[in-house]
């Protein structure tokens, strides 16, 4: 059944099938948004209890999937000894950089150029550091939050497939999160540069940050943006940006930067603002 879901995944037009679920998913017509709403939330036994708005006062189907979260919702961690989750879901994979490329699955990795839109030699900073991948479902919280304090250097659109992400794909889709649509947002702070990238997936109808920017979603070619000296500085647990629908993120810290929790491993969930990790040298 996996190899027939993956068969399908290169078969079916992913880009415009993504614009129509966008088009869909940004309709403010009432009876189509809170239609859509109500089922989503039904069947994806999503926690509206924890919204800051009730199902009538999203403006869209969009509105809702990026919903606020009331006060207190999300407890930060003590940012002090912590690097916290950025995101609400689950750890798909965590470990060492090594020789350039990060593990996506059994037997399968991508490299860190390549996810990032950089040169080798930028990449190579990383070398020796640690990644964690962390995949949202349907039904999570879908912004996404600085996991340390940081003041953004530069970011990088690539335009790419939009395979689906789970663990079929991840396990049968070669360099999966380097081949899909993805924003890498670059950092520099008290833990050192570091990196959050934004991965779309199928039916994904946008990625979008906090700070103003020039790229535009599906598009044809990539946008690299220097922010350097423009001093847009987020302290940990700030929101960073969103998914309009869809899918993971990917962190890369430098070496001696971070100590995964040993309790970690592949599937272990997670709530944003949650520690994850003890903050290294």
């Amino acid at each position: 059944m996996s190899s027939l879901f993956i068969a399908l995944q290169h078969l079916v037009p992913q880009h415009a099938l993504s614009r129509f679920a966008g088009r869909l998913a940004a309709s403010e017509s009432p009876w189509l948004r809170d239609r859509m709403i109500r089922r989503f939330a039904a069947a994806y036994d999503v926690d509206l209890s924890e919204a800051a708005r009730g199902i009538g006062e999203f403006t869209s189907f969009n509105d809702f999937f990026t919903r606020e979260l009331k006060p207190g919702a999300r407890p930060l961690a003590d940012t002090a000894q912590f690097i916290v989750s950025p995101a609400d879901g689950a750890v798909s994979q965590l470990g060492p950089v090594t020789g350039g490329r990060i593990i996506q699955a059994k037997g399968r990795d991508y490299s860190v150029a390549e996810i990032l839109g950089c040169s080798p030699t930028e990449a190579a900073r990383f070398e020796g550091g640690s990644f964690m991948t962390i995949y949202l479902s349907p039904k999570d919280y879908h912004r996404v939050h600085m996991p340390a304090a940081g003041t953004l250097t530069k970011t990088s659109y690539i335009p790419g497939d939009l395979f689906s992400v789970n663990t079929a794909t991840a396990a049968g889709v070669d360099r999966l999160f380097a081949r899909n649509e993805r924003l890498s947002c670059r950092f520099d702070g008290p833990d050192g540069h570091f990196a959050s990238i934004m991965v779309g997936a199928m039916i994904v109808a946008g990625i979008d940050t906090v700070w103003p920017n020039a790229f535009r979603v599906h598009a044809d070619a990539p946008v690299h943006e220097d922010f350097t000296g423009q001093q847009r500085s987020f302290a940990a647990g700030d929101e960073m940006g969103r998914f309009y629908l869809g899918s993971t993120v990917v962190m890369l810290f430098e070496p001696g930067r971070v100590v995964w929790h040993e309790d970690l491993a592949p599937g272990a969930p997670l709530r944003m603002g949650e520690a994850i990790g003890r903050r290294g040298t």
